[in-house]
């Protein structure tokens, strides 16, 4: 098998969580976690781009859209990320804006990260369990935002369902082309 070689926004992506942190931290996270999710939505496209000459040529499971539908959806799930994010900021404070500031922080950088797995190493079974792993971050990130603001919560809801859409394409193509 080929090595491949990584040429992705990795770096980006940690780099994006890690100054969504800071800010987020120092008191001006309300308006900073909308261009935050979509820099880091910015970077996984970036690594996805280059994997897709490969991801052309996988067997794709039964309901897999166009391939022009992922960067809209995408688009869509990152802007309404940072929109719940800032709801949360803006509803809580303290001990419980810095809890809920680092579960968002940490589900975008695991997010981030699926498609350097996926589409630049080509790894679909780690990626998989990837996704499972951040399908259960997502499920903590959500019952805490339900916590601090409800529509916080309801606008992560199409994300957990697209990222079960993801799993399920996922597997899928991972057991198609082993």
């Amino acid at each position: 098998m080929e090595k491949k070689t990584i040429r992705s926004g990795a770096p980006f992506v940690f780099a994006g969580a890690g100054v969504m942190a800071v800010a987020l931290t120092m008191g001006i996270g309300s308006f900073v976690s909308y261009p935050v999710a979509l820099a880091v939505g910015g970077a996984s496209s970036f690594a996805t781009r280059a994997g897709m000459a490969d991801f052309d040529l996988l067997t794709k499971p039964p309901a897999a859209p166009p391939d022009w539908l992922f960067p809209i959806a995408w688009t869509i799930l990152y802007l309404l990320m940072g929109i719940a994010m800032g709801l949360v900021w803006r509803s809580s404070t303290g001990r419980a804006r810095k809890e809920a500031t680092a579960l968002w922080s940490i589900q975008l950088a695991v997010n981030g990260l699926w498609p350097v797995l996926f589409f630049l190493l080509g790894a679909h079974g780690p990626a998989f369990f990837w996704l499972v792993g951040l399908i259960v971050l997502v499920l903590f990130m959500i019952a805490d935002f339900s916590r601090r603001n409800a529509t916080a919560a309801w606008l992560s809801a199409p994300y957990l369902l697209w990222l079960l859409f993801a799993a399920y394409l996922n597997l899928g193509i991972w057991l198609l082309n082993r």
